[in-house]
């Protein structure tokens, strides 16, 4: 065994996998700072705790305001920014590596858009609560993703015509949702406004159970799946070679990123940015051949929790939502890739 690589289990036994010291490193220093971040999230706002009443809040005592704040509202928030932040790295992992596309990202492909217009539909024609917009915005980004995926669909799915078909959808649902919000009053387009803008403020642990229940579960399905879709990068000429079902295996993968996808817009609104630039952060930090999906995962909920720490610490007590700060910051990004993706 080399130096540079870990071997987890035993040779040839059920649970054996080849690790490169690296990627473990990176997955610790991600892990460490993403703690580090929600422990100041914790501890810092319009309330400043010490280390020390940080510590008895956590463990129910102390005065009943602090321990309220602390595990009542600045916990939940910081719970599902990490949960949330991982699903919507995974996601855009699957779907850069599946089709081979580093500009393969649900938000620019157009799902976070059909979910934004499901949640549109059921606040301004059925004036629905958080529940109802949630589920809403879960049926549009599966419906959006649908009519991607059969548009695209050509005795297969070619990654360049995914994405093409994709940002043509996204753009007609843009425009049906400027619509709803212009034909709606002024208190549902403001509420729709605020959702679209994708948010962490107001989430409690009811409203996140859903995400805390099934974005686990999922990760832990499509991470279980990861040599697959490691097989699949090779081409799926040697994927087939190899005993892999890859029409199968990509349609399997995929809609599990979807589900991420939907389940955190559907929680937060939608959140850009994060499924881009994730899986390429992780890959540069590791120096792996492909996106990895569980360094994708860490760098997701290190980057949104960031990112809401900057959202409520960084404007001088003016609080914005963290949709704001990651498109301003993933607008940039882009652009970027898009000068490198043409040079190219």
């Amino acid at each position: 065994m080399s130096d540079s690589v870990v071997l987890i289990g035993r040779r040839g036994g059920p649970l054996s996998l080849r690790l490169s010291r690296r990627v473990l490193w990176v997955n610790f220093i991600l892990l460490l700072l993403a703690l580090l971040t929600g422990l100041f999230a914790l501890a810092h706002g319009t309330l400043t705790v010490t280390p020390g009443q940080l510590w008895q809040a956590l463990q129910g005592e102390g005065p009943r305001g602090v321990v309220t704040v602390i595990t009542q509202w600045r916990a939940p928030r910081v719970v599902l920014a990490l949960v949330l932040g991982a699903a919507l790295g995974v996601s855009g992992a699957i779907f850069q590596s599946a089709i081979r596309n580093p500009l393969g990202s649900p938000d620019v492909i157009g799902f976070n858009t059909g979910a934004y217009t499901g949640a549109l539909v059921a606040i301004v024609l059925f004036n629905g609560g958080f529940y109802q917009t949630a589920f809403g915005a879960l049926l549009g980004g599966i419906a959006a993703a649908a009519l991607v995926w059969l548009l695209a669909w050509r005795q297969g799915i070619a990654g360049f015509r995914l994405i093409i078909v994709g940002i043509g959808v996204g753009a007609v649902l843009s425009a049906l949702n400027t619509w709803l919000i212009i034909s709606a009053s002024l208190e549902k387009a403001m509420s729709a406004a605020l959702w679209g803008a994708g948010t962490l403020n107001g989430l409690t642990w009811a409203k996140g159970q859903p995400a805390l229940l099934v974005v686990p579960l999922t990760l832990v399905a499509v991470l279980l799946a990861g040599r697959r879709l490691q097989l699949m990068e090779m081409g799926d000429d040697s994927a087939r070679a190899l005993g892999i079902n890859t029409g199968r295996s990509r349609l399997q993968l995929m809609f599990g990123a979807i589900v991420l996808t939907a389940v955190a817009t559907a929680t937060a609104g939608p959140i850009a940015f994060i499924a881009l630039a994730a899986p390429q952060i992780a890959r540069r930090l590791t120096a792996a051949p492909g996106v990895p999906l569980f360094s994708a995962a860490t760098t997701g909920a290190l980057l949104l929790l960031l990112a809401d720490a900057l959202a409520q610490q960084g404007f001088n007590g003016i609080q914005l939502p963290v949709g704001a700060v990651t498109v301003s910051i993933g607008g940039l990004y882009l652009i970027g890739l898009l000068i490198r993706e043409s040079r190219r």
